[in-house]
């Protein structure tokens, strides 16, 4: 049976404001419990923190300190840590040369990192004007990719950088970058770890392969979904409930286990995502292809409620949770049609799919409609292109 040989933490966008914030107090408390959950595994060490940027809101010696002394309690002797820096860091003084001195002077590490640790890879690189890569990165990459792979063809390389590669995880159109892809595609025992868009971690497009494997880091601050047909843009409901990492779990055969972490509830979202050959890329199970091919319809359950009511405040719609078939539902399409089966209204909704702990129902209020009969339909989508076959419906009368 195969055994654990390394264990570490990657996480992003901490977003440490001062020494009240919310966000010292959850990565404070995801370090505890990250050691809590090493403590009761037969491998019990962590041998890696990473920190994958925007560690600090406004870049300035202040913030960057106060990450340091969470990191000095709460971190052990044994583990090491590594922090990259991005556009946030680059706001404090003297910009992105101020960061990088208060970085030297703080952290006492490098922007640029390549290490072995327990006999893996990890290749860190700090962005440069704001979230971008230029020459001096570009070349540590290249050189560095290429003598981890001199030295351990058949492990996986573990890289890091803030922003995510384009087209590649949940949150890489909107908040992605593509300098690194020509250097990446050649190394496809790559995994990648990046943040910048805030993405959930539990999504199930948080991890992707392609030529090589892509996972998103999340945020210890406020969620941002990047999808732009929802109601309320890409900010949803309850998006200050966010603190999410990754526990990363490698064996001795070289696979590797990708746990995505809830701090809030002190639990993992799932049983995570196993990538068996790092370094093989026919043997990857989470390209974008298989998953939409694979990919079940989301279903309501017999019975499943639906009801819509007009007040003073406005057309209220209320609906029972919809079954993802496997996985979870990433929206709802709600429409509204008039007694001439015209569309009235037509908006959608985020499922709180990111919240471990959810609301048992969906509920929206939308201004109210003008006097008359309407018939309201509503529709479970899940990740890759599956629409529910049946729609709840309900009718209701306007006064």
């Amino acid at each position: 049976m195969k055994q654990v040989v390394l264990r570490f933490m990657a996480c992003s966008d901490l977003h440490y404001r001062d020494a009240d914030c919310v966000e010292k107090t959850r990565f404070e408390e995801g370090l505890r419990q990250l050691y809590a959950y090493a403590d009761a595994q037969p491998y019990t060490a962590v041998d890696a923190i990473y920190v994958v940027g925007d560690f600090a809101t406004g870049g300035t010696y202040e913030q960057m300190k106060l990450v340091k002394e969470s990191l000095e309690c709460g971190v052990r002797p044994e583990t090491v840590v590594n922090l990259c820096m991005a556009s946030h860091e680059y706001m404090g003084p003297d910009r992105e040369a101020g960061a990088r001195e208060r970085f030297d002077e703080i952290f006492a590490q490098p922007a640029d990192t390549h290490r072995v640790i327990k006999g893996f890879h990890f290749i860190s690189v700090t962005t440069t004007d704001g979230c971008r890569f230029r020459e001096p990165q570009l070349e540590f990459a290249a050189r560095e990719l290429e003598a981890a792979r001199a030295d351990a063809p058949d492990k996986p390389i573990f890289f890091f950088q803030h922003p995510h590669l384009s087209d590649t995880v949940y949150g890489s159109i909107g908040w992605g970058g593509g300098e690194l892809m020509p250097i990446l595609v050649n190394y496809p025992g790559i995994i990648d770890f990046s943040g910048h868009s805030h993405a959930p971690i539990n999504d199930p497009r948080s991890i992707h392969q392609e030529h090589f494997t892509s996972v998103g880091t999340g945020t210890f601050s406020y969620f941002e979904l990047d999808e732009f047909d929802k109601i309320y843009r890409t900010f949803p409901p309850e998006k200050e409930k966010a603190a999410q990492m990754q526990i990363v779990e490698a064996f001795d055969d070289g696979s590797v286990a990708i746990k995505p972490y809830d701090v809030l509830t002190g639990q993992f979202f799932h049983a995570g995502w196993t990538v068996e050959k790092p370094w093989e890329p026919d043997s990857f199970v989470y390209t974008r292809e298989k998953r939409i091919r694979a990919a079940k319809k989301p279903f309501f359950r017999l019975g499943a409620f639906l009801a819509a009511e007009q007040t003073a405040e406005g057309f209220t719609v209320v609906f029972d949770h919809a079954d993802g078939a496997g996985e979870d539902v990433n929206d709802y399409v709600i429409t509204v049609r008039d007694g001439e089966n015209r569309v009235a209204r037509r908006f959608v909704l985020w499922s709180p799919y990111f919240l471990m702990e959810r609301p048992a129902r969906m509920t929206h209020t939308i201004p109210p409609l003008a006097p008359g009969t309407y018939t309201v339909t509503v529709r479970a989508r899940g990740f890759w292109y599956n629409s529910s076959d049946e729609a709840l419906e309900t009718t209701v009368v306007c006064g």
